[in-house]
Order: structure tokens, then C-alpha cells, then sequence
């Protein structure tokens, strides 16, 4: 069997991959940015309301992955949250501006995390050597790497994956994690010999909302119709356990 974490934005949707079978589900806020750091509001709510593994993303802004001193004092800040209100593990990755793995920092917030898990994100997919990145990140303490085998899709890094996980060798779990879904999900566990796989699995349902004017947005990325709302899907869900 494999481990299957559900990435979501909201209560119900941390509900319902729980009730499809998911085995944890990883926590963000702004999912059209690649995902943020959630409010602590809904990070408690989600850990009352489901009893399966609880992962926090911890990113203090969308962009790229090379934070100021701020910015980290943040995520430091965030991670003590996230142990407190009873997180099970927390998702970060941080970079240099030469686009290798910043390890002293990295290293930083994984003695801070513990005794989370600790998942490492797709910024390795835009690191500027794989592999040397890949044991940077085993150095530093990480228990999991989420990556597309740095491509933007993970069926077209599906060869990237398969040596890494072979590089790793069972020191790190590699995870892959964008464009995973029910129709490749075997070219993953078989070919690439993972054994946790990442997705949205997600689906657009219609809001509340009755009155919508029509010439104005507050959508400035029009990734989605204001009077939608992304939810997500059970069947998909259901479908990636099923054998």
C-alpha cells in the first residue's frame, strides 16, 4: 500500500478526503500561488475535525523560495503554531539565490519542528542540481521530499523520480506530487517505485452567491470564477485508494 496526502484550502475539504480514504492531507492557504501558510484559525479547526495526519504549509508568501531574514523569522514563528495546535508534520523548502539548497536554514527549522515530520517541497524542483540538492536535504533532517522530478508535471519527471527514489534509498521518502491522479497513478508506485503520492483532487463547485454583478472582479490571477469554489473530490479521492 502507499501513503495518499490530499494538498486543500478548507474544512470541507479536510473532511471529505478523510471520509474518501486519504491518509493525510497537507494544509495551505492560496493554493493558486502554489500554496501559503494557512491561518491558525483553520489549521485548529481541521486537527478537531479529523483524526488521519495533519501537514502545514509553512510559507510565509507565494514566489520564489529565497526568504529575508523576516520572512524566516516567520516560518520559525509559524512552526511553533503548528506544533502547538497538534500538527503532525509541516512542509517548507528554502533556497539560496545560486538555486541550491539553503541547508544551514533548512536545518534550522527541522531541529525546530521535531518531533513533526518534516516534508520538503517542490522548490527542490527548481533547484539547480538534483541530486547533490537531494542529499543536501537528507543532511539537513528532512523526512520527505514532494517533487515533480523537476518538471512541471510529475508523469514528464517520471524518469527523474524513479532515479532519486533509487538515490534515496529509503534514507528519505520521495513523494511525487503534480498532475498525479487516478489514470498514471500505477507508472508511480511500479515504474518510479514511490510510495506516497500528492494531489489536489480537486473539483469547481457553484457559491452561494445569487446576486453577481457582472463587470467587476476581485480576482486578480482569473484563475477562477468569483461565484466558484474549489472543493475537493471525493471520487477522485476514492479512486486512488481502490486496487
Amino acid at each position: 500500500m502507499f501513503t495518499l496526502e490530499i494538498c486543500l484550502d478548507s474544512v470541507e475539504s479536510a473532511i471529505i478526503a478523510q471520509e474518501a480514504g486519504a491518509d493525510r492531507v497537507e494544509l495551505c492557504a492560496n493554493l493558486s500561488e502554489g500554496g501559503t501558510t494557512p491561518s491558525y484559525g483553520m489549521i485548529r479547526l481541521i486537527r478537531e475535525k479529523i483524526d488521519i495526519d495533519l501537514s502545514v504549509m509553512i510559507r510565509p508568501r507565494g514566489g520564489d523560495f529565497c526568504y529575508s531574514d523576516a520572512e524566516f523569522s516567520v516560518m520559525k514563528e509559524d512552526i511553533k503554531i503548528a506544533k502547538e495546535i497538534g500538527a503532525d508534520c509541516v512542509v517548507f523548502g528554502i533556497l539560496l539565490a545560486n538555486g541550491d539548497v539553503d541547508i544551514e536554514r533548512t536545518t534550522e527549522l527541522c531541529n525546530l519542528a521535531k518531533p513533526m515530520s518534516i516534508t520538503f517541497h517542490r522548490a527542490f524542483d527548481l533547484t539547480r542540481e538534483p541530486y547533490q540538492a537531494l542529499e543536501d536535504i537528507i543532511k539537513s533532517g528532512v523526512s520527505r521530499l514532494l517533487t515533480s522530478g523537476h518538471k512541471t508535471k510529475a508523469i514528464e519527471g517520471k524518469h527523474e523520480i524513479k532515479k532519486l527514489v533509487m538515490q534515496a534509498k529509503n534514507r528519505i521518502a520521495i513523494m511525487a506530487g503534480s498532475g498525479v491522479n487516478p489514470q498514471n497513478r500505477d507508472e508511480f508506485l511500479n515504474y518510479c517505485g514511490v510510495q506516497e503520492l500528492h494531489l489536489t483532487a480537486k473539483t469547481y463547485i457553484e457559491g452561494d452567491m445569487i446576486y453577481r454583478p457582472e463587470n467587476i472582479s476581485m480576482n486578480s490571477y482569473n484563475i477562477t470564477s468569483e461565484y466558484q469554489k474549489v472543493i475537493a473530490d471525493y471520487q477522485i479521492i476514492t479512486k486512488m485508494k481502490s486496487f
